[in-house]
């Protein structure tokens, strides 16, 4: 499909919504140890209750995949993938496939092209609207992933559905919305790095004439676009990790969390697994949005030979 004319007709609000939870899945799939390694490291050095000897077990991105490939079997690599996947359906369906269509909402009547507050707006809109949807996927990802680096008897969790189960008998159903308002204020910045940032690259490029709407347009402004949104929304990402792994009574909220990690690491704390982050939000940027516009594509090719 590379090289593919966009149609004539723009690809459908459905069309984007399937495309967008698809190509976030297959992103998914690609990128995930990656996610794994960067949740491992955000949480290393956390002071736990009751409180213990804190060791550096995993050092940079390929050191801790050896070390869980070696102590937890390649199997650990893709730890939560269920939830993962569960939450990319729900999530980056609403987040990026409804953003078209929300920005449109803001954008004046008569206006001749779509201004960056519409598509601030729009990123955040959508953003909050999805994390408050798929929240407890969320939850459940961060849990498991996080429960590989537990001794045997010491893990919370035998599996995804348990997951679930566990958090709400134990934690209530809340426990299953817990770090929401973190990870709305973080997925809003994500979103309007992500999006925003390659809507304008894009449209930049775009209109320039540096380049045609296709992969290599694509692959140019994702990849801007994961690297933004690493940069703005590492610090909200730690904390974030911190407080839906913690247990109950760790954190009074999600405030607390950010107060202890600043005392603890200072402002280097909340950059903790930057690497891996970067690693694997620029690579699923890549990843997401060539699989995404070459969905839209196809799709919109698809309809007529179906009508």
């Amino acid at each position: 499909m590379v090289g593919l004319k966009p149609p004539e007709v723009p690809p459908t609000a459905a069309v984007k919504f399937v495309s967008a939870g698809t190509a976030a899945c297959i992103a998914d799939l690609c990128t995930f140890p990656l996610d794994t390694a960067k949740v491992r490291l955000q949480i290393q050095g956390e002071v736990r209750i009751p409180r213990s000897t804190v060791t550096v077990e995993y050092r940079g991105v390929l050191g801790t995949l050896s070390t869980m490939v070696r102590t937890e079997g390649p199997r650990s690599l893709y730890s939560g993938l269920a939830a993962g996947l569960q939450r990319q359906m729900s999530f980056a369906s609403i987040r990026i496939g409804l953003y078209d269509s929300v920005k449109q909402l803001y954008t004046p009547k008569g206006a001749e092209s779509t201004g960056l507050a519409a598509r601030v707006l729009a990123g955040c809109t959508t953003g909050a609207v999805a994390v408050t949807c798929a929240q407890p996927t969320d939850v459940v990802k961060v849990r498991f992933q996080a429960n590989g680096a537990l001794p045997d008897g010491a893990r919370r969790y035998s599996g995804t559905v348990d997951a679930y189960r566990t958090i709400a008998r134990e934690e209530g159903v809340r426990g299953l919305w817990r770090g929401t308002l973190p990870n709305i204020a973080r997925n809003a910045i994500v979103n309007c790095g992500e999006l925003v940032t390659y809507d304008i690259i894009k449209d930049a490029l775009l209109r320039a004439q540096l380049m045609t709407d296709n992969v290599p347009c694509h692959f140019v402004a994702a990849f801007g676009a994961g690297f933004c949104a690493t940069v703005v929304a590492s610090p909200v990402d730690v904390v974030k990790t911190r407080y839906m792994n913690a247990g109950p009574g760790q954190y009074r909220n999600a405030l607390s969390c950010f107060l202890a990690l600043l005392m603890q690491d200072g402002l280097a704390g909340f950059y903790k697994g930057f690497v891996p982050s970067f690693l694997r939000l620029g690579s699923w940027n890549v990843v997401m949005f060539i699989s995404y516009e070459q969905l839209q594509r196809a799709l919109a090719l698809a309809r007529p030979a179906q009508s």
